[in-house]
């Protein structure tokens, strides 16, 4: 038998249920688009069905019917594509039409609070499912996205390393030609002008060749590691890169270890100091009067070797720096977006990490390789 307040107020919703569905129905946000517009009215039926039965179902049963009605209207909300605002706004627009009619029962606030907990209850506990249940939806449709927008990333790069790995090959060839006859030109004629400037924008488009030849790792097949000085490599990357040095005014400070020795391919490693630097110094010509690089060295628990590239030029924003490694990803104009990609897969391949921070005038390179003892 149910109390004289409960009873009173059921009876009240049953004989108002109309009027007040009505009342609810007027005000409601509904969007032309939405294609479940006509199901609105329903599923306020439905929820108003649910408060009506409050007093008389267990806890247990009530649960089930919010939430498999909010599970329905929660798959409606994510297929219309509407703003979840509006759905909130709606069922709380309910609730208060509710409360705003129970001052005609003539019954003061305290004999109407455990009947009010109880719609209460029942409102909130339908929001909370059908809420959860569209965020979880959404983030699973954007996760499909994502992984779709991935895949066709990788379908990209596997199609750019196919056409490269055979076209570049060919490339190559007459470009090594050139460079034999440019050495023949130097032995034959070395006071003749402008034979090493070619030589040097030669090597740099070798090096351009290079980082779209290391998409593919077929080109690893034959080749062997070897064990070599990575103070040495330095050296020589930046007498390879001195010209451009030279041009951008860019000042280099290096302290590194002499007896620093690695195990790994040379040739891939050297391309991403050389990677590395040279973007340092086009940005740092673009942007400074007093560019500056400084490059460290240093042993990690006696296991890695740590090598950090520094320079002086702007902040690399946030939303570029947490994507900065990834495929087509640049700042520049003409850039490929693929340099600092193929630098992070030469890396990742020596079993080592590239990472990078940016703050107000200093932006830096960290490159972690494993450090492999010579035995004695």
């Amino acid at each position: 038998m149910l109390p004289v307040t409960k009873k009173r107020l059921i009876e009240f919703l049953v004989a108002e249920k109309e009027g007040l569905l009505e009342e609810w129905h007027k005000k409601i946000l509904v969007s032309e688009e939405d294609p479940f517009k006509e199901k609105i009215k329903e599923n306020g039926e439905a929820m108003f069905r649910i408060i009506i039965n409050i007093f008389s179902k267990s806890d247990d049963e009530q649960e089930q019917f919010i939430q498999k009605l909010a599970f329905l209207v929660g798959a409606e909300r994510v297929k219309a594509n509407i703003n979840i605002g509006e759905f909130v706004y709606n069922v709380n627009l309910g609730r208060s039409i509710i409360y705003k009619h129970l001052d005609r029962l003539d019954l003061s606030w305290g004999e109407l609070q455990p009947s009010i907990d109880r719609i209460n209850y029942c409102f909130d506990h339908f929001l909370y499912y059908a809420v959860s249940y569209f965020s979880e939806q959404k983030n699973k449709i954007i996760e499909e996205k994502n992984e779709f927008i991935n895949s066709t990333h990788k379908d990209r790069l596997t199609l750019l390393g196919q056409m490269t790995s055979s076209f570049i090959h060919e490339f190559r060839n007459p470009l090594t030609s050139i460079q034999g006859f440019i050495q023949l030109l130097k032995a034959e004629h070395p006071d003749m002008k402008y034979l090493d400037i070619i030589s040097i924008e030669l090597e740099q488009l070798n090096f351009q060749i290079s980082q779209f030849l290391l998409l593919s790792k077929k080109e690893l097949i034959g080749k062997e590691k070897t064990r070599f000085s990575l103070n040495k490599m330095i050296d020589e990357v930046l007498l390879f890169l001195y010209p451009s040095i030279l041009d951008a005014k860019v000042k280099v400070v290096k302290e590194t270890n002499a007896e620093m020795e690695i195990v790994g391919y040379a040739d891939e490693i050297r391309q991403v100091l050389i990677n590395i630097v040279f973007n340092a110094i086009d940005v740092l010509s673009q942007y400074r009067e007093d560019p500056l690089i400084e490059i460290k060295s240093s042993f990690v628990n006696d296991t890695h070797v740590k090598l950090e590239i520094a320079n002086n030029g702007p902040k690399i924003p946030e939303h570029l720096l947490k994507s900065i490694f990834e495929p087509f990803v640049t700042t520049k104009k003409l850039g490929t977006g693929l340099g600092l990609f193929v630098c992070r897969e030469i890396i990742e391949r020596h079993k080592g990490i590239l990472a990078c921070s940016s703050e107000d005038d200093r932006t830096v390179f960290i490159i972690l390789l494993p450090y492999i003892k010579e035995e004695r």
